[in-house]
C-alpha cells in the first residue's frame, strides 16, 4: 500500500481545497474512460462525449497524449500538477502548458511503464495538454461550475464538521476507496506498493472532485501534497431522483424535490447545493416537512442533518408506483 508520514503540525494545518482545474482534469479521464458511476454523469457523457472523440478523432497526436498520459496505474505528473489554493482554472492549466518538453516524456514512460510512442517524440506535448484540458472546461464543465461549486463546497462543509467530530481520523478514512488513518501519523493514500513520502513541514490539501470513480494523490517536490477525492456521493448525482408527478402537485415541486433527496441524511446547505434553492427556500420547505412529520432532524456535531421519516418515505415510494409520471 502507498502510504505518507504525515506529523501532527502537518495535518492541523491541512486544510480542504476547492480547486476549478482538479474539476477540469477529473472531467477529462472521465471522459478518456466514458465510465458513469451513476445516472447524472451518464446524462453528461452522453451531451459531452461525442464532441470529446470527434475532436481527438480530428487530432492523433493529442489523442495518443492522453492516452499514454492516464495510465492504468498511474497518471504523467505534468498533466495533473497539485493543486493550489485559490488557483483559478486559467493558473493551473498555465502550468501543465510551462511544462518541461524533455520532463513531460519523461513522465510518460512512467505512466506507459515503457517507451513513448514515436509519434510523441515532439516539443509541444504541453501545449496539447493544456489546450485540450481548457476545451474540457469551457466545454463540458464551465457551464455547470455554479452548481458543481455548490456541491463541493457542501462537500467541504460536511468533511470539516466530520473533523470537528471525530478528528481528522475519522474523516480520513472516509474520504475514497484505498484511503485510511493508520495511527502513528500515517495516511494510507491508496492501495497500491509505493514506497511512503514523509510530509513533515509540508503543505497538504485534500480536494474534492463531483466525478466519482476518479480520484488522485499529487505532489510537488516535498513543499506541496494533495489527495483529491470524490465528494459524497449523496451530493455528486445533479439530477437525482425525479420528483414523481403526483407528489408534485401535492407538496408543490420545489418541497417534493427537497423530500426526494433526503432518502439520505444531508444538511441543509447540502440540499442548497442539491436542489439549487435559496437557503430561505430550502429553511421554508424543511419547516413545513417537519411538521408535517415527513422529515425528522438530528445533531451530528455542529451539524443539523434531516432524513425522511417512514411517513415521507411512504409518499415517496407512491409517487414511484409503476405509472406514476414523473417531472
Amino acid at each position: 500500500m502507498g502510504w505518507w508520514q504525515v506529523n501532527a503540525d502537518t495535518l492541523a494545518g491541512s486544510r480542504f481545497v476547492i480547486s476549478p482545474f482538479a474539476e477540469a482534469f477529473a472531467s477529462l479521464r472521465l471522459l478518456q474512460t466514458a465510465e458513469a458511476a451513476h445516472p447524472g454523469e451518464r446524462r453528461w457523457l452522453d451531451a459531452h462525449l461525442p464532441a470529446y472523440r470527434r475532436r481527438l478523432a480530428g487530432d492523433p497526436v493529442t489523442a495518443e497524449l492522453i492516452r499514454a498520459g492516464i495510465g492504468r496505474e498511474w497518471t504523467a505528473d505534468f498533466l495533473s500538477p497539485t493543486p493550489r489554493d485559490g488557483e483559478s482554472f486559467e493558473q493551473g492549466v498555465a502550468r501543465v502548458g510551462a511544462a518541461d518538453p524533455d520532463a513531460a516524456r519523461a513522465d510518460l514512460t512512467v505512466s506507459l511503464d515503457g517507451p513513448v510512442p514515436a509519434l510523441l517524440h515532439r516539443g509541444d506535448l504541453p501545449e496539447r495538454a493544456a489546450d485540450l484540458l481548457t476545451y474540457v472546461w469551457t466545454s463540458s464543465v464551465l457551464p455547470y461550475w455554479p452548481h458543481r461549486r455548490r456541491v463541493l463546497e457542501a462537500d467541504v462543509v460536511a468533511r470539516t464538521a466530520q473533523v470537528s467530530r471525530g478528528g481528522w481520523a475519522s474523516a480520513l478514512d472516509t474520504l475514497r476507496p484505498g484511503t485510511q488513518w493508520l495511527g502513528e501519523n500515517r495516511l494510507q493514500v491508496n492501495a497500491r506498493a509505493y514506497p511512503p513520502r514523509e510530509l513533515s513541514g509540508a503543505e497538504l490539501v485534500f480536494v474534492p472532485i463531483t466525478t466519482q470513480r476518479i480520484g488522485w494523490v499529487a505532489w510537488e517536490g516535498t513543499d506541496r501534497y494533495a489527495l483529491v477525492y470524490p465528494c459524497a456521493g449523496a451530493l455528486a448525482d445533479p439530477g437525482g431522483r425525479p420528483v414523481p408527478t403526483s407528489l408534485g402537485a401535492l407538496l408543490g415541486p420545489a418541497r417534493a424535490g427537497v423530500l426526494v433527496r433526503l432518502g439520505s441524511p444531508l444538511s441543509t446547505s447540502q440540499l442548497v447545493a442539491v436542489t439549487g434553492q435559496g437557503l430561505g427556500s430550502v429553511g421554508r420547505h424543511l419547516r413545513v416537512l417537519l411538521d408535517a412529520g415527513l422529515v425528522e432532524r438530528r445533531r451530528a456535531g455542529r451539524s443539523v442533518l434531516y432524513s425522511r421519516t417512514a411517513a415521507g418515505q411512504v409518499l415517496v415510494e407512491a409517487g414511484n408506483r409503476p405509472g406514476t409520471r414523473r417531472s
